[in-house]
């Protein structure tokens, strides 16, 4: 069964956090590890227009977060994905390419030309599930991170849409 995708409401926020508690790895975390889920998920960093969910059988699988990466009128143009988690046990099935493909979906439709994101380069699975969907390394900055007790890059991906 393929999951449906859907814009995020205030009322996901407890799963959210929860999702996001349960999948924070130094794979991929540029965050100390946090001590509870957070709450409320949805604060002002965090808004529900600009994530998008995984949900199968009511339940939710993960989540994207697609919004601009710089508010100002120049680069308008482009959106970036800024997060992406799936439940472990909902992983290999593809709830992660099913969310990653609604984003350039979305993008498109907000008439974005470019879609970007950061991904840390030890974190292969994630690299090459985003080098199958078209995105390139555009950039790498050398030990930008230090997470998890050593120093990684910080790989730039990106897509014309």
């Amino acid at each position: 069964m393929r999951p449906l995708i859907r814009p995020a409401r205030h009322g996901d926020g407890a799963a959210l956090a929860r999702i996001d508690f349960a999948t924070w790895s130094p794979l991929h975390a540029v965050t100390e590890r946090p001590k509870a889920p957070a709450d409320p998920f949805f604060d002002g960093h965090r808004d529900p227009r600009e994530h998008l969910v995984a949900e199968e059988a009511g339940e939710l699988l993960g989540y994207a977060v697609v919004r601009r990466p710089v508010p100002l009128p120049a680069f308008a143009h482009v959106r970036q994905i800024q997060g992406l988690a799936v439940r472990e046990e909902a992983r290999g099935r593809g709830v992660a390419r099913a969310l990653l493909r609604a984003c350039v979906a979305g993008a498109r439709a907000q008439d974005a030309r470019r879609l970007t994101l950061r991904v840390l380069g030890h974190n292969a699975p994630a690299r090459a599930l985003y080098a199958s969907e078209g995105f390139r390394v555009e950039g790498v900055l050398p030990s930008e991170v230090f997470v998890g007790g050593t120093y990684v890059d910080d790989v730039l991906m990106g897509m014309a849409l």
